[in-house]
């Protein structure tokens, strides 16, 4: 069994910064320094959070927050991931644009369109992605070759020589 871990001693000033939290408006504000307070007890963090209603993580969280930076902890931070995961390496980003200037025909599928559910599966099938992503991440990365997806779907061009001469007679 690990041993508990509790706050480090209040100085003055954080103790009466503290005690004003109790009475803050804001619910983070206060339901941290309530933590705070139950730890400088002695109470443990498994009991803290079932008399708070919160998860014992949160609690050990706010606990290695103030040991590490005091008073701090108090200030609600952003809930954004530090970092964000790419499913698509920048090889595969570039693989994946020329994929979508193929035909989704010439990978076995039934239809002459690109949707992004079916750009994941190839992308998925051709080891351009470790696991199927999600319709999202292929617009991300699409994002991230400063393209729009309305304007992917479009990049398929037949291989019949006189293609651009039929599609140029064709719009006049």
């Amino acid at each position: 069994m690990r041993k508990p871990i509790f706050i480090r001693p209040f100085t003055e000033n954080e103790r009466r910064q503290v005690q004003a939290g109790l009475r803050s408006s804001d619910a983070f504000v206060l339901r941290r320094c309530q933590i705070l307070l139950a730890s400088e007890r002695g109470e443990r963090a498994g009991v803290i959070a079932k008399q708070l209603g919160c998860h014992k993580q949160t609690v050990l969280n706010v606990i290695d927050g103030f040991n590490a930076d005091g008073l701090a902890v108090l200030a609600e931070g952003s809930s954004r991931p530090h970092r964000l995961r790419t499913t698509f390496c920048e090889e595969a980003l570039e693989a994946l644009q020329d994929l979508l200037h193929r035909s989704p025909r010439d990978f076995g599928q039934p239809t002459s369109l690109w949707t992004l559910k079916l750009v994941a599966q190839v992308s998925f099938e051709q080891g351009l992605t470790a696991r199927l992503v999600s319709d999202e991440s292929v617009r991300r990365a699409l994002k991230r070759l400063k393209t729009n997806w309305k304007r992917a779907k479009h990049w398929i061009t037949s291989p019949d020589p006189q293609y651009l001469l039929k599609k140029t007679l064709a719009i006049a």
